[in-house]
């Protein structure tokens, strides 16, 4: 673990692959939103974690979880923890850093930098993504009953691997559907803002 961990805060000092690394794994109608045009936008602050933990066998896996259904632009989907900024935070780390615990219980975490933010038109956020470890080895996950359906666990192996790449149609609502790329974890389909900041998180370990 320590010798992975190592490898990546070297790859987070060398500068991020950023938009084109997520863009590769937008759906097909999404226009590029660059950095310079978001600060203009009317946009809701937010914060993910994406999550190094190790588990019993020592294999080194990022949590997902599958959030409830509800009425709502991200209802069912797989994503980070996370949530909005809120004023006792004092900054996105933090919001990051509390909303991991509130959703999967975990709070022995070190950050270890962030990655590109990205802009959710649907829903109106600007979110920032932490990359971090979490310091408990084999660490108990407790999803939130309120938000969170069900766990998962992405293998960074898996990750890294091609296959694990494919495109297909997601259901947006009752009477819509769209093609998109998406990442395949545990028969779920990550696509989406998740899936492309998990592309650069991609492109960075390689």
């Amino acid at each position: 673990m320590e010798h992975f961990l190592n490898k990546v805060k070297n790859a987070l000092q060398k500068g991020l692959p950023g938009m084109d690394a997520q863009y590769k794994m937008a759906p097909v109608n999404r226009q590029k939103t660059d950095l310079e045009s978001r600060n203009t936008l009317n946009y809701r602050q937010s914060a993910v974690i994406i999550l190094f933990c190790c588990d019993e066998n020592n294999h080194i896996y990022i949590p997902l979880i599958v959030r409830k259904t509800y009425k709502g632009a991200h209802s069912g989907q797989v994503s980070f923890p996370g949530g909005k900024f809120e004023e006792q935070d004092e900054s996105l780390e933090n919001t990051a850093l509390r909303e991991c615990f509130e959703e999967i219980g975990i709070n022995a975490i070190e950050i270890l930098g962030p990655l590109t933010e990205l802009y959710i038109p649907v829903s109106g956020f600007k979110v920032q993504p932490y990359v971090a470890f979490c310091n408990t080895p084999n660490p108990l996950l407790t999803p939130q009953e309120r938000e969170v359906e069900s766990l998962l666990k992405l293998k960074v192996t898996d990750l890294l691997k091609d296959e694990i790449v494919k495109e297909g149609s997601v259901k947006l609502s009752s009477h819509t559907k769209m093609t998109v790329p998406y990442f395949e974890v545990e028969n779920h389909q990550v696509w989406g803002a998740t899936a492309m900041m998990l592309n650069e998180l991609k492109h960075l370990l390689k």
